[in-house]
């Protein structure tokens, strides 16, 4: 047996390489510039691929979009989003009918389940400044059972978000952000969806991010759960040091889940993205944006979109913006409307 409770790094590519119940984790970091009228970058667009740009062109990409940034309406099913923005603004938009405008910290949970259709779209608001846009989409896998769940769309207020600040013995600050799983000290973890693997209590999921002032040492607990598998992005940051290893980032370091390890950072400030939970262990079939467990289960994804749409496309176009204010606000399925403001809590 290993006493180190590191036991793999690996260099960082995109998306990143994520481990079971986790499949897809894609960290998007963009300095898009001025907006123009229309909420797109005012720079010209030419020699990027519209529709296909990734290019990362200047230091920003239009992924699917033609005007504006984003994704727009694509399906998915068989699992869960995760959208945690750290700088920016995301519209989002679906198949239900639900519509929101989040950021700064903001997280959402969209449960795709039988079916949704959504998109995600980074509307430029700015006319006299940089856009700049950082956010981490997280797939977290549905085990078979709830495969089929109704899906379910959820929102994360940055306030509400449970957290915790650490001061070790120097005075060097380690501030914690916990969208799923418990830390002790952060506060009462916010409920995942319900037919979420993060719901079980035994699932063991933990989505945190870690930012450390430089030369700051924090120890990261171990996991309650029994063969929980958690890896660290070291994503932000020159060097640091895990347990007994020095590392380079940005790397992904998987570490043996039950083990308590001491994060030490370098000398600027560093960054990490925990990931962590008890296998699902079950067979994975993906085709693009459909995660079934057989292929015949994957066939039939597609005949039902073909067929239905998941519900339709209640949007007048495929890539939704929600106005230039800078409001953020979740309009749900049954019209519900709510704000950061009124959903903050007091810790």
């Amino acid at each position: 047996m290993s006493s180190t409770p590191v036991l793999q790094i690996k260099p960082l590519g995109f998306p990143w390489e994520t481990a079971d119940p986790f499949l897809f984790c894609a960290y998007h970091d963009d300095a898009y510039p001025v907006g123009n009228a229309q909420m797109g970058p005012v720079d010209s667009l030419a020699g990027r691929d519209i529709g296909q740009d990734f290019s990362r062109k200047n230091g920003w990409s239009m992924y699917h979009g033609e005007t504006v940034p984003g994704f727009p309406a694509h399906p998915h099913r068989g699992f869960e989003t995760v959208t945690v923005v750290r700088k920016g603004l995301i519209d989002h938009s679906d198949s239900l009918g639900a519509a929101a405008r989040f950021g700064q910290g903001d997280a959402q949970w969209l449960t795709a389940g039988g079916g949704v259709v959504h998109s995600e779209m980074f509307p430029l608001l700015d006319s006299r400044q940089p856009n700049p846009l950082e956010l981490f989409q997280i797939w977290l896998n549905l085990p078979a059972r709830n495969k089929m769940a109704p899906a379910h769309f959820t929102m994360f207020w940055s306030a509400d978000i449970p957290s915790l600040s650490v001061r070790d013995e120097a005075g060097r600050l380690t501030d914690i952000s916990t969208v799923a799983g418990q830390l002790a000290g952060a506060g009462k973890p916010l409920p995942p969806p319900p037919d979420s693997w993060a719901a079980q209590p035994e699932a063991d999921v933990a989505i945190w991010t870690l930012r450390m002032e430089p030369g700051a040492r924090w120890t990261l607990p171990g996991a309650t759960g029994k063969g929980t598998q958690r890896t660290l992005y070291f994503f932000k940051g020159k060097t640091a040091r895990v347990a007994d290893q020095s590392v380079t980032g940005p790397v992904a370091i998987s570490l043996q889940g039950d083990i308590a390890v001491e994060l030490i950072a370098g000398e600027v400030e560093t960054e990490f993205l925990l990931l962590q939970g008890r296998p699902i262990a079950e067979p994975v079939a993906q085709y693009g944006p459909f995660v079934m467990n057989t292929k015949e289960e994957i066939m039939q994804a597609m005949q039902d979109y073909r067929r239905t749409q998941f519900g339709g496309w209640p949007w007048p176009d495929s890539a939704p913006v929600h106005g230039r204010q800078a409001e953020r606000f979740a309009r749900h399925p049954d019209g519900r409307e709510e704000k950061p403001e009124a959903s903050a809590t007091t810790r």
